[in-house]
């Protein structure tokens, strides 16, 4: 049972010391049903006691599997696609499967010489990561695998795309304004062109309705996503409508700006004016003074998400439509004194066919 060897262990030798056919070990490595419980531990034993590494290659003839899955970015320096990777790699991980990465950086021509090397190199499925929860051309014509959107929905209905929900996260941010009896309240956004823009716009509306209250000005500030816009938003606010008591902004850009603008004009936050930001990006979120208050979009389990539905899809379960990934209010000092976190008690919901 000496752990020597001069040459590659082969699936022949496992089968020889723990007694078995070659036949009976290959199926205990693979988890197969016919196989005893006592003899899948001998097989296991004896292939760990060699440093037995399966030829994967030779695997993917047998299965007709690479347990590989190829990764399709339009912008990995976002800083959006990092989070969303790491939930794909570690997903993958778990489930003993690869990733090969690509960026395209919104090129496409680019785009399609990745698609053809990832097809070239036999990857089980695709994962295809925008940049934007916006709405993307469908690529799965040209994939005769698996493909799952994430961070970006396709625009064919028949396709599954997991997104980032933003009218939950603007209603978790708007309800909790509400909730610290906050009732003059304005906001900040980037640009109207973009879609995840819109959608907290017309959340925050509804909350704001519900609770019988206008919205400061009547429209939202539509503008960059930048600090100079929060900041020179938050002046022309404060200086039309002086009875502002809260704000609520498109990023934590724009957050951080507003707050230093507050200061700025002799105000405090939160006592005069509580900020809300989005996003949790914690360069300005955490570094923030005070702390920003902000909406986490759960980016990783975002990824997690995909490669789940990525697995469906591979065992002939796939999925069509839209999940909507749940996010979370993260409470900081620039609302008020800490408060409980908004639990979440909703679960992605998927809309579409299966």
């Amino acid at each position: 049972m000496g752990r020597q060897r001069s040459r590659t262990v082969t699936l022949t030798d496992v089968a020889r010391l723990a007694g078995v056919s070659v036949a009976t070990a290959s199926k205990a490595l693979n988890a197969r049903d016919e196989v005893a419980p006592e003899t899948r531990q001998r097989v296991l034993e004896a292939a760990e006691e060699l440093s037995f590494q399966p030829n994967v290659l030779a695997r993917g003839l047998l299965t007709g599997r690479t347990r590989t899955i190829g990764l399709l970015t339009d912008e990995l320096a976002h800083r959006f696609s990092i989070p969303i990777l790491l939930g794909v790699e570690n997903t993958l991980a778990n489930g003993q499967m690869s990733v090969l990465l690509c960026d395209a950086r919104g090129d496409a021509i680019r785009r399609q010489h990745y698609i053809r090397t990832l097809i070239a190199r036999q990857v089980d499925g695709f994962v295809v990561l925008g940049d934007s929860n916006d709405l993307r051309p469908s690529l799965t014509r040209q994939i005769p695998v698996p493909v799952v959107y994430v961070y970006g929905e396709s625009d064919d209905p028949r396709d599954l795309s997991v997104l980032a929900d933003d009218e939950h996260g603007a209603r978790l941010a708007t309800e909790h304004l509400v909730s610290l009896g906050r009732r003059q309240i304005a906001h900040i956004t980037g640009p109207q062109s973009y879609r995840a823009a819109r959608d907290r716009v017309a959340s925050l509306r509804k909350v704001l309705a519900s609770a019988g209250l206008p919205l400061v000005g009547g429209d939202p500030l539509y503008g960059e996503w930048s600090q100079r816009w929060g900041r020179n938003a938050t002046r022309m606010l404060l200086s039309t409508h002086p009875e502002i008591d809260a704000i609520s902004c498109g990023n934590d850009q724009i957050a951080a700006g507003a707050a230093g603008a507050v200061r700025e004009m002799g105000r405090r936050v939160p006592d005069d004016v509580s900020i809300v930001g989005y996003d949790n990006w914690h360069e300005f979120a955490a570094d923030c003074q005070p702390p920003l208050t902000t909406v986490d979009l759960n980016l990783q389990q975002i990824g997690e998400t995909a490669v789940r539905h990525l697995f469906a899809a591979l065992d002939g379960q796939p999925t069509s439509g839209v999940v909507r990934q749940p996010c979370r209010l993260v409470v900081r000092d620039s609302t008020g004194p800490r408060l409980p976190h908004v639990r979440d008690r909703s679960s992605p919901q998927v809309a579409g066919t299966t």
